[in-house]
């Protein structure tokens, strides 16, 4: 019988009974007392009140001179008021005024004479340019109110005001606890089957930024006894646990039962994907989450389960969502069981916001640091047709999606390249690239959901590339194709060609593993006519239907010992240090409607191609060919 988990709660109800449960049992944040100084950005334990009033005696606002200011009465341009020595005191801005005094005339409006005496063209006001005592405090007035944030103004005012000291409620402790055999220290060097522990590093940052103070335990082997040990330990220490990895159902995840052992299990099992081998459960009021070991399900489930908890500790209102419409490049499937949550990359073309989903895999860190935005499928939708208007949830700000050029095509690494240096040259400029190959770039570009894309198909009747495919889909024109670099393509061996590979008929060879780009790639669309040049039949190649997305992709599994051959461009395998066999230059270009060729972004992007800083670059990287790259090869 496969493995149930106990539960599958709707993550609303998860989060609200569990909170509850932990308030029931004394949940809530103590106070700690620390200097008015170090309090920026804490959070007030009660209102705090001036001791003092601010300022707590007459001052006076300008420089100039203090006086009576009965004196200066009947004072104008034709009949000057003249005082003497003694009848006025000079005065800073902020000095004391004297009890005899009861106005400041500003030293501009002072004028001197020989003798020492002052004339005034103008009577002084009872109490101006005076401070009067409690002006901006009075003794005590409410300075903060309880459960606020203390800002760098409000610290000057409390100090102003005589407090020196603060009540604020203390940041909690979290413990993280990682866990597993596998499990190995960060390292540049990490043998086969080691698992470097990274998920404490992602977790003390958030952490961190949510106003906790992260505490990282040592890595603890899949034994029982020291699980319970260690989670036992870090209850003493801490006001919080997570317990990283064994949330699941391996024959080495114990982190249910040791949970259960040494407290109470609330749930394992929440309906959400990635993250549903979470277990919620607690000793007291303190609250121990499983965690599962895979990155992303672990950042989905401190984001959903733990942050609230947070902000209710610091009595905090939850953090600002904000959602945007946006029209979805892909076609996402979901399962009926979860609400599921899909990274996506975001950028404006046209008056649409399109929305681009990444990886899926709970182990595919790098798509949350790419996320823009979050897509959540809810529990018991089957997902979204490609085109479907959907809400997304902010990950950066919207001013910054509207200057983010979108590139949806084939992939090539001079995109980044180039994406790093248009953000050097304007700091406001972005671009977000999507890999889906050379087809899935031009239907991109005809359905008007990216600005420009890669593009590298072969036409085999003449050898051409690109044009034939842009006049096919786009009869009516609209684009404009642009000429980017010529590339290197060629089979992409291990280091030393240890199977002799000479040709590309020897992809027939017996035990020989291949690994492929997807299905309309220009990449994938060159493998093909080279099987037929050649009469290859591609089933006959170990591995033809293994696909990857990217070049560097196909060479990180030949670096890795899991495939023997694959087609791609040259800087790749340089990157990897990998043998290459050449099999043609061919053409990369941009192909940019016409609706985004004149907007600035583009503009630079352009102006970028044709620098001596994108050549330098290209050159580094190797096996690319640069005649007239920025240049408009035809507008069709």
């Amino acid at each position: 019988m496969p493995f149930q988990y106990l539960t599958n709660l709707p993550l609303d109800q998860a989060r609200e009974d569990f909170l509850a449960c932990l308030q029931e049992r004394g949940f809530t944040a103590s106070a700690e007392t620390i200097p008015v100084q170090e309090s920026c950005g804490r959070i007030t334990a009660g209102a705090v009140y001036a001791k003092i009033c601010a300022p707590h005696y007459p001052a006076s606002a300008m420089d100039g001179i203090a006086l009576a200011a009965e004196r200066t009465f009947g004072a104008s341009e034709t009949t000057p008021v003249t005082l003497q020595s003694g009848e006025f005191i000079v005065v800073d801005t902020g000095d004391p005024v004297p009890e005899d005094c009861d106005a400041v005339v500003m030293v501009e409006d002072v004028m001197w004479q020989p003798d020492g005496s002052v004339r005034l063209y103008a009577s002084a006001a009872p109490y101006q340019h005076i401070r009067q005592i409690g002006e901006d405090i009075c003794a005590g007035e409410m300075i903060l109110p309880s459960y606020a944030t203390v800002s760098p103004a409000a610290i000057g005012a409390m100090l102003a005001a005589g407090v020196l000291e603060l009540s604020v409620l203390r940041c909690p402790v979290v413990g993280i606890i990682p866990t597993g055999d596998e499990i190995v220290p960060p390292t540049d060097s990490p043998k086969p089957g080691d698992i470097v522990e990274f998920n404490s590093s992602i977790f003390s940052a958030m952490l961190t930024q949510w106003g906790a103070i992260p505490k990282t335990f040592p890595i603890v082997p899949d034994q029982k006894e020291a699980i319970r040990a260690a989670l036992e330990e870090a209850l003493n220490q801490c006001d919080m646990v997570l317990l990283n990895a064994g949330s699941s159902a391996g024959r080495e995840d114990y982190s249910a039962s040791v949970i259960q052992e040494v407290g109470e299990m609330f749930c394992h099992g929440i309906a959400i994907k990635p993250g549903k081998p979470a277990i919620l459960g607690c000793k007291g009021p303190k609250p121990i989450l499983g965690i599962p070991g895979y990155p992303v399900s672990g950042i989905l489930v401190l984001t959903e389960l733990l942050r609230p908890l947070i902000e209710d500790w610091f009595h905090s209102a939850p953090g600002e969502v904000v959602c945007r419409t946006a029209t979805l490049a892909r076609a996402v499937v979901s399962g009926l069981k979860y609400r599921e949550f899909v990274r996506v990359r975001l950028g404006a073309v046209g008056d649409k916001l399109m929305a681009s989903p990444l990886g899926r895999g709970s182990g595919v860190v790098s798509s949350f640091m790419k996320a823009d935005g979050i897509l959540e499928i809810p529990q018991g939708v089957e997902g979204y047709e490609a085109g479907s208007t959907v809400q997304v949830r902010l990950l950066r700000s919207a001013g910054a999606l509207q200057n983010t050029l979108v590139a949806i095509g084939s992939h090539d690494p001079l995109l980044d390249e180039a994406a790093d240096l248009l953000h050097l040259s304007d700091p406001s400029f972005y671009m977000s690239s999507t890999h889906v190959g050379s087809m899935g770039g031009i239907m991109a570009v005809r359905r008007g959901e990216t600005h420009l894309a890669g593009v590298h198909l072969l036409d085999e009747r003449d050898g051409s590339y690109n044009h034939s495919f842009i006049k096919k889909f786009f009869p009516a024109g609209g684009v404009r194709l642009v000429e980017c670099v010529g590339r290197t393509q060629g089979l992409m061996l291990p280091k030393g060609n240890p199977l002799g590979i000479r040709e590309f008929v020897d992809l027939n060879r017996e035990g020989l593993r291949y690994v492929n780009r997807q299905k309309g790639s220009g990449t994938r669309i060159l493998m093909d006519y080279l099987c037929k040049k050649h009469d290859v039949n591609p089933q006959h190649i170990y591995g033809y239907n293994r696909e990857e997305f990217t070049h560097t992709s196909v060479a990180a599994q030949i670096a890795a010992g899991t495939a023997d051959a694959g087609m791609g461009i040259y800087s790749a395998a340089k990157l990897y240090d990998l043998d290459f066999l050449p099999v043609c230059m061919e053409q990369y270009d941009l192909l940019i409607s016409d609706t985004a060729f004149d907007t600035p972004m583009v503009q630079r992007l352009l102006e970028i191609l044709q620098s001596d800083a994108f050549r330098n670059r290209i050159e580094k990287l190797g096996g690319y060919q640069l005649a007239n790259p920025g240049r408009v090869r035809r507008a069709f």
